[in-house]
């Protein structure tokens, strides 16, 4: 039976997500529909956010964290790869940890020299290392917040770029905005205290969190009336 542990590992989690919605999404959504979905729920927690209901948040920013993940495997994209690649302990800017592109003013993205050995290796470790790039105490929920809503449209515009006319040179910008988006995902779980990995184990324990079955046998008009 598909389930999501405390120790998963981004690729694991990524693999249950393929293992229970890809069937359903592959039939019933397109890429653009994907990402619609992954902007839905985001905006609805960020509307948990605006009206301080922690718990309308943290919903629906998982349920946004498992469209994108289902998008991640229709493009198929490494996610963990992609974000180490990006974030490899360093701010992707200013190369530095804890970040300092406020501090310094930096104004062009420095080269980032990767550590292997320090690579995170579950989803728990990853959340801890963008705590100590973006510590969640040096700007506000609602800061995190605004930063994910722009992340969300810089990587509507990179697939926008990418569908239009289907260059490599594009989707490596999908690429790297799918990173960006997930790093701002983890920073405002970070800023609600929020643990993704033990969230995410409890919410699918058990298959698909609302028809509990793998594939998810929830209608398209059931996924699109979902109240969250």
């Amino acid at each position: 039976m598909p389930s999501v542990k405390e120790n998963t590992t981004i690729k694991e989690y990524q693999n249950f997500v393929k293992e229970v919605y890809d069937l359903p999404n592959d039939r019933y959504f397109s890429q653009l529909d994907m990402i619609t979905n992954v902007e839905r729920f985001i905006m609805r927690g960020l509307k948990g956010i605006r009206k301080a209901d922690r718990e309308k948040a943290k919903l629906n920013l998982l349920i946004a964290l498992s469209w994108f993940a289902s998008l991640m495997n229709q493009l198929h994209i490494d996610l963990e790869s992609e974000t180490w690649k990006r974030f490899p302990y360093l701010c992707s800017y200013c190369a530095t940890c804890p970040c300092s592109c406020k501090e310094k003013k930096v104004e062009k993205r420095q080269p980032v020299a990767i550590e292997e050995s320090k690579k995170p290796q579950t989803l728990k470790d990853f959340q801890r290392m963008f705590n100590e790039i973006y510590p969640a105490k040096s700007r506000t929920l609602e800061q995190a917040g605004v930063h994910l809503a722009e992340e969300a449209g810089e990587f509507s515009e990179a697939m926008m770029a990418w569908r239009g006319g289907h260059k490599e040179e594009d989707f490596k910008s999908v690429e790297e905005e799918a990173a960006d988006l997930f790093s701002c995902l983890v920073s405002v779980f970070n800023s609600l205290d929020i643990d993704i990995a033990s969230e995410l184990s409890l919410m699918f324990s058990e298959n698909c969190h609302v028809c509990k079955k793998a594939p998810c046998e929830c209608s398209s008009t059931d996924i699109t009336k979902f109240k969250s």
